[in-house]
């Protein structure tokens, strides 16, 4: 990692090389994306099990693409009966969190027979992309799906690659079928993207699309908004960690590196008031790398994106924190508390050393779907209102029209809209 002293200069140097990671740049493969998410508009399941035989190495056809009720329970047989219970118990969790987000419609009536509301529904189909490949989240699939289970979609559909052997990752039915998903489909990339957003034969058009992927999902659910909602464009993953001198070193250090395992481009950033504590973390991380199995991506990605900032103050770490909206912040200083009511923008914070950041990508319930490369500062983790419609109810009596009519019809007057003036005229001539 980088030891640099924190500066206002430093820190937009810093802003701006973390910028360079935002999906936005990814712009050299947006045209290969664009093709494929047209061929697949205008071809539908052709397109798709062309471009799964391409790219997964399977010949799929309608009658192997959705998961069957057998293969889902067969996986769920051949899943380590004590993870099955780790996920259900983190399901709970995440249930019992998101169950508080729920909101209802309301009336207000006044006496001169005005009525306003706002009627809150939910969506009625969500998909849910899940990366295949070599690696299985669960966890993702949790985070993306439960909150939809709470809000009330009516549909969950997910789409996931299948292996050579045209067989999904066990652990990720298993997860699906705790989480409550409805139907699974085996395709994925950005195929998988476009016929979410636009359907085919074989698959529902969804109302919003959601979960983490590769440059190509991440284009295709760019290109798609607009036609469905998604969660955000997803960049690579980052931990900030805000310590004074009261902080363990080796903890901090595994925190950092917890986030550095993800990819060659994941940020991990260590601002703190103590020298001497930040040459123990990076004696502790030395250390780390030579145990850790993942080393050469957690090198890499210290190399490119790893700092230590050294502040003078405490107001300035915290000023930095707020001006890197980091997608985790944690907070070990001799009062995490009192910081965290200073800190404006970021996704989720973690107080004390014993809430280091794998708790909330697992168990304890607040999704970890969470907004990264310095969004923060306008957007916020996936929750159940991201599966919601909400809609405006308004209803005016000839009494309380009477009041306001005037007003109306000078206000588009002024806008230069005589037929929205008239449209409230009519209704008082003589």
């Amino acid at each position: 990692m980088k030891t640099i002293k924190l500066t206002a200069s430093s820190r937009q140097d810093l802003l701006n090389t973390l910028l360079k990671r935002s999906p936005n740049n990814y712009t050299a493969y947006e045209s290969t994306v664009s093709r494929i998410i047209d061929d697949v508009r205008t071809n539908g399941d052709a397109s798709v099990f062309a471009y799964t035989s391409k790219f997964d190495k399977w010949d799929i056809t309608a009658d192997t693409l959705k998961v069957t009720e057998a293969e889902i329970e067969e996986a769920y047989s051949r899943t380590d009966k004590d993870f099955l219970d780790v996920m259900k118990r983190a399901a709970d969790n995440i249930t019992a969190f998101h169950k508080k987000q729920l909101r209802n419609s309301w009336i207000d009536t006044k006496p001169d027979g005005s009525i306003l509301g706002q009627r809150i529904l939910p969506i009625a189909i969500s998909g849910v992309y899940v990366p295949g490949g070599k690696a299985a989240y669960p966890s993702s699939l949790l985070m993306n799906v439960i909150p939809a289970r709470v809000a009330g979609v009516g549909k969950i559909i997910m789409t996931t690659p299948a292996g050579a052997d045209a067989k999904v990752n066990p652990g990720t039915l298993a997860a699906a079928k705790i989480a409550g998903v409805d139907e699974i489909y085996k395709i994925g990339g950005a195929q998988a993207i476009a016929a979410m957003a636009f359907g085919t034969e074989s698959i529902p058009k969804v109302d919003k699309i959601t979960g983490p992927g590769n440059i190509f999902v991440a284009l295709a659910k760019k290109a798609c908004f607009g036609y469905v909602s998604i969660d955000s464009i997803a960049g690579p993953s980052e931990i900030l960690v805000i310590a004074d001198e009261t902080a363990n070193p080796r903890y901090v250090a595994a925190d950092l590196l917890s986030q550095a395992e993800h990819d060659e481009l994941a940020s991990a950033i260590l601002i703190t008031t103590s020298e001497s504590l930040a040459k123990e973390v990076q004696a502790q991380i030395d250390g780390f790398l030579k145990e850790l199995s993942r080393e050469d991506i957690m090198r890499k990605s210290l190399e490119n994106y790893g700092y230590i900032l050294l502040a003078d103050s405490m107001d300035d770490a915290v000023s930095a924190a707020n001006a890197i909206a980091s997608e985790h912040l944690e907070i070990l200083t001799k009062n995490p508390y009192e910081i965290m009511t200073r800190i404006e923008n970021a996704g989720a914070i973690f107080l004390g050393e014993y809430s280091s950041e794998p708790l909330g990508d697992y168990f304890a319930g607040p999704n970890h779907i969470l907004p990264t490369n310095g969004t923060a500062r306008f957007f916020s983790p996936l929750c159940v209102d991201d599966f919601m419609k909400k809609t405006s109810i308004i209803s005016y009596s000839k009494e309380a029209l009477t009041r306001a009519h005037k007003d109306i019809e000078l206000f588009a007057e002024k806008e230069g809209l005589t037929a929205h003036a008239n449209s409230i005229k009519v209704r008082f001539e003589k």
